[in-house]
């Protein structure tokens, strides 16, 4: 049976929009691999965590927030979302400008804006308004893009990065980088063209080193060498990896990983919580993981290639893509294949923003997908 077929009310050749119960949009096979994942999600960060269960509690509230977020946008026709696009990222970029002066300041970085009955990271919103603006940029102009179109393109992801890098949050300035860098590829740009923007952010390369804080210098110095400083800079990804090598193929058990529960290992709720599944699931587990995560982009791909427009296409592609470049990010992190960047396992992780953030651009996929025109064979 094809992913198409499982979709409810589909019915070919009638111009009728696909539906849920009592009228609502909703992608099935979306939906299912994303509550089969946040399920597995639940499951590790109940063991990472100790069973504590306020965060357990905050976690559950967060992906309420997500799921409806979710159902809502699905509802959403895909030409409401073009129109507001530009409106979003100026929403962005003001947010972004209001936390280098009022932001609230934790770890050393300014990053959160608190609304005194909530606290969030306004940068979450430029994971998909970038995306978005590259999308709605392109959307009554011809592909491939010209080089003046796409260096506009890039002055459009630029912006926010640069203002998230300054925070300091290099990881989330690489995502919202990758996020329109791909929706830019998807549009079809030339060799050429490709070959002159590479060589451009090679350029950039010694002024973004010259700007980066120390602690982001010794992270990529540690990835190349994290045994040279044990008990420093290099602690996290030596216990990360002895944690994934631990596990074996089958893993030591559900709540019983030593490096999490002894508190061997940094972070075990959100950026190194991969590390807490490979340990107490082993291989097998994390293969099923990533088994999900792939399923997860090929139905996003699916959606994709079945959009019917340039705006829809673009921001589909580059929403899955995007998607498929956070778990490789993360995946590579914990296991020593990257540098620590500080990016969470979507879906699994803890964390409030970042779940309504990813479930909410899942909302868009199901949007454009739900409310296409369904063509006479």
């Amino acid at each position: 049976m094809s992913l198409a077929s499982l979709e409810w009310g589909r019915t070919a050749g009638t111009g009728r929009k696909a539906r849920g119960f009592r009228g609502l949009v909703v992608d099935v096979p979306l939906l299912v691999i994303l509550l089969a994942i946040v399920g597995i999600g639940f499951v590790v960060l109940y063991s990472a965590v100790s069973a504590e269960t306020p965060l357990l509690l905050r976690q559950a509230m967060r992906f309420g927030v997500g799921l409806a977020s979710f159902i809502v946008v699905a509802q959403i026709p895909p030409r409401y979302l073009r129109i507001f696009t530009p409106w979003l990222y100026l929403l962005g970029i003001a947010l972004l400008l209001v936390v280098a002066v009022e932001g609230q300041i934790g770890k050393g970085a300014q990053r959160w804006l608190d609304l005194g009955f909530v606290t969030f990271q306004p940068s979450e919103i430029l994971k998909l308004a970038a995306p978005m603006m590259v999308a709605w940029f392109m959307h009554e102009r011809r592909l491939p893009p010209t080089f003046p179109q796409v260096i506009a393109m890039v002055l459009i992801v630029l912006v926010p990065a640069l203002l998230i890098f300054e925070q300091p949050d290099l990881g989330t300035s690489l995502l919202v980088v990758a996020a329109g860098g791909i929706t830019i590829l998807l549009a079809g740009i030339s060799v050429r063209v490709m070959l002159g923007v590479g060589a451009l952010g090679l350029a950039a390369v010694p002024v973004v080193w010259a700007y980066m804080r120390e602690y982001q210098r010794a992270r990529v110095f540690t990835f190349l060498s994290p045994e040279s400083d044990p008990l420093g800079t290099g602690y996290n990804i030596i216990q990360s990896k002895i944690a994934i090598g631990s596990g074996g193929l089958f893993g030591r058990g559900w709540l019983n990983g030593t490096q999490a529960h002894l508190e061997f290992l940094p972070e075990r709720s959100t950026d190194f919580i991969f590390a807490v599944m490979g340990e107490e699931f082993g291989l097998l587990g994390l293969l099923l993981l990533l088994v999900l995560y792939l399923a997860l982009v090929g139905r996003g791909l699916y959606i994709a290639a079945d959009a019917q427009d340039t705006f829809n296409r673009l921001l589909a592609g580059a929403l899955s893509l995007t998607f498929f470049f956070y778990v490789f990010v993360n995946a590579g992190m914990v296991s020593g294949l990257l540098p620590i960047v500080g990016v969470p396992l979507p879906l699994v992780s803890a964390g409030g923003t970042s779940m309504v953030t990813l479930m909410t651009g899942f909302g868009m996929l199901a949007s454009i997908h739900g409310h296409r025109k369904l063509l006479a064979p």
